[in-house]
Parts: structure tokens; sequence; C-alpha cells
């Protein structure tokens, strides 16, 4: 009974109304202090201290501290996954997130932890596949030889990426488009390399990613995809 248990137990502390507002807060992949957390779930700062203390027990958070602050973070793109993917589960007539204007713009392109995801992702893991730049084997993408070129030309090396430690490019479940993009050491080194290059920007203070006028153009030209 202890997988049970314990199971159980991270169940009830992610199920928790104000943790569970805290931790989907904490999707954009940045650190916020105790104060910040305790605004997005309208609570008092104790109440979020308190909160706060049993997500990091069950180590679903970290701590970092700079000078008298101290900024907290989701422990790891494992969390970030479970997260993004229990949203999935949410009924597509539940699902009023591409009613609004904004909420439309949230749902084409955003970022989940420390990659892209959102519409525009889907689109990319569809041309790459029809582009044989990568395919797809049972959970995991892999790179063709003609995709390490491809990505290599891009500014992104493959083979480097592989030595981190951490998942390579793994599937992640869209829960917008209930389709996969991609997640892992890929994921983010795409999201980043977009960023540099201004194909994309983040907007601040929310998850929402914009496309630049050249990302744009060089996403219809390396990806085919026409914004």
């Amino acid at each position: 009974m202890e997988v049970e248990n314990q199971f159980s137990k991270i169940a009830s502390l992610i199920g928790d109304k104000t943790r569970s507002i805290m931790l989907w807060s904490l999707l954009d992949g940045k650190a916020y202090t105790a104060t910040e957390l305790a605004v997005s779930a309208n609570i008092t700062r104790q109440s979020a201290s308190n909160h706060l203390s049993k997500l990091m027990e069950a180590k679903l958070i970290l701590v970092e501290k700079q000078g008298r602050h101290r900024y907290f973070r989701l422990a790891n793109e494992k969390v970030a996954q479970v997260i993004e993917s229990m949203a999935s589960l949410i009924l597509d007539e539940k699902i009023e997130i591409k009613k609004s204007a904004e909420a439309k713009k949230l749902a084409f392109a955003r970022t989940c932890y420390d990659h892209l995801a959102g519409k525009l992702s889907v689109e990319i893991v569809t041309s790459l596949m029809e582009q044989k730049i990568i395919t797809l084997n049972d959970n995991s993408f892999e790179i063709t030889d003609y995709g390490k070129d491809w990505f290599v030309e891009l500014g992104i090396n493959v083979e480097s990426l592989k030595n981190e430690k951490r998942s390579f490019a793994h599937k992640c479940l869209d829960w917008t488009e209930r389709r996969h993009h991609i997640a892992g050491a890929l994921g983010a080194a795409i999201l980043k390399n977009f960023l540099e290059k201004d194909w994309i920007r983040r907007k601040q203070n929310t998850r929402e990613v914009i496309v630049t006028s050249l990302g744009e153009s060089m996403l219809s030209e390396k990806l085919k995809i026409m914004i």
C-alpha cells in the first residue's frame, strides 16, 4: 500500500485549489516570491507560505534564496509535464480558453515550462515530421540524419543536447490542441533558438508568445508554417 499512499498524498497536494493555482502560475518556468504567488491565488502571504512548505516537502517545487528574498519555482520538467497533462483531462466542452481574443492568442502560442506549447508548437511537430527531420518512436521523437544537418543549420547542436542529463525529446500532450508537441532538451533548445533569433517574443506577465514579422517569414521558409 506504500505506493498507493504516496500517490494519494501527491494527488491531494496538487488537487488542492490554492496549490493547483500556484503550480499553474509556475508553469511559465519562472521563479516567484511567496507574495506574488499569494496574489495569484488570492490568499494571504502567511497562507501561501504554508502551502509552499507542503509543496517543497513533496519536492514539487524548489526555493532559491537571493539576498533577503526567496523565490519559488517548479522542481523540474517532470512536474511541469504532469500539471500540463492533467489539463488535458478537462472535457472539450468545458474549455473556454479559445473564446476571448486574449485566450485565443494564448492557445496559439505559449510557453510550457521551458518549451513551446499551443497550436504553433503542434504545427512545428507536424512540419518537422512531414519534412522527415524527426520521426516518432513510441513516446519520444528521434532526429533523422537529414534532421541533424537541418538543426545544425538552424544553430542547434543535436549531439550536445543528447549529452544533457534529461530527456532528449519526449512527447508532451498539448492540453488546448489535444495533440503532442516537443518537450525535453530539444524542445527547450527550439524555444531558446527562436527567442534568440527574434522569431518569437515572450509577452510580459503571461505565458503567451508573440510571433514577430521576421518569425512569420522564417517559419514560412523553414517550416512551411503560415501565420
